[in-house]
């Protein structure tokens, strides 16, 4: 893994060596001046075509800069602010002019992270970020900041870490995208000034240390064990009550009762192969022969061998 800053130090460093080397137009340039001359020269048998062509090769190659669609670079004269050249091919003067870093205009993303920050319960927590943002002034970029990629990723940190301190644990864990949002508007404060914006920031991770998440996950199956109970217990009281309605009902009715009894007897018996065991006196009670007649008779209909019940 590089460390923090590595990537962007390596970028400048890239940039700024590319404004002091030749572009390819520039040796091509180079490569034809130099051809004409030494081709004149041996057509008229004199040196100074050559010498010429040499010398004005020599200046094409250093004057001639290319830059990228997505690119802009500052052209410095003595040391002052000239404007801004780019994309495509421009000319400076060598020695006196100079160009600064070639600033990227495309979409950047630059990868934050919080070590051991501390949530507003006082929970230590790991939070890792993502930051969206671009350059729209480049002029401002070269002149108010000596290196913005760097500024932004420093500034992106101690944002994260303030905001961190803002915020609960639980909502940090629930609500990341106002966590993104805050963040986003914090730093486009901080970097507008020097010609950058932050288009967005998302909350890639946040880690909590092992012992906590090992309590949150046991009281979150507390809670649900707790919860489960409530509802069972619910369920019993109300059966309780739809029980205690029925036998109310049933009390004053032993017809009804003995209809009820004949009915459960017939669903326990209906299927093929059950077998069920009733006392000889709840058949004579509750005149349970005939049914039992009824059923086998219809299951010898059906094909079937019920078995016969038991008394």
């Amino acid at each position: 893994m590089f460390p923090r800053g590595a990537t962007s130090s390596a970028s400048s460093t890239f940039n700024a060596v590319r404004g002091q080397v030749v572009s390819t137009i520039g040796a091509a340039t180079f490569v034809v001046c130099l051809l004409a001359g030494l081709g004149l020269s041996a057509a008229i048998q004199r040196p100074w075509p050559a010498v010429t062509g040499i010398l004005v090769g020599v200046y094409f190659l250093f004057a001639i800069k290319v830059a990228q669609q997505w690119e802009k670079v500052a052209v410095l004269r003595m040391g002052k602010y000239r404007g801004l050249q780019g994309p495509g091919m421009f000319m400076i003067v060598p020695v006196i002019d100079s160009l600064s870093d070639y600033v990227d205009q495309r979409i950047r993303v630059t990868d934050v992270k919080a070590e051991s920050s501390l949530t507003r319960d006082a929970v230590p927590v790991f939070v890792d970020a993502i930051v969206f943002w671009v350059v729209w002034n480049a002029e401002k970029s070269i002149l108010e900041v000596q290196n913005f990629c760097d500024a932004i990723a420093l500034s992106a940190q101690t944002a994260l870490r303030e905001t961190i301190g803002r915020h609960m644990l639980t909502e940090m864990l629930t609500d990341r995208e106002s966590l993104g949002r805050e963040l986003q508007k914090i730093l486009d404060v901080k970097t507008n000034p020097w010609g950058v914006t932050v288009q967005s920031v998302e909350i890639r991770d946040v880690q909590i240390p092992q012992g906590l998440e090992d309590a949150m996950s046991r009281e979150a199956q507390a809670q649900r064990e707790r919860h489960a109970r409530i509802i069972l217990g619910t369920a019993e009281t109300e059966i309780s009550e739809k029980f205690a309605q029925a036998a109310e009902m049933y009390k004053g009715n032993p017809i009804a009762l003995h209809l009820r009894a004949m009915n459960m007897l017939y669903e326990a018996i209906k299927e093929k192969g059950s077998m069920v065991i009733v006392p000889s006196s709840a058949v004579e009670t509750m005149g349970l022969g005939g049914m039992i007649g009824t059923t086998a008779l219809s299951k010898l209909m059906e094909g079937g061998t019920p078995e016969p019940p038991q008394g």
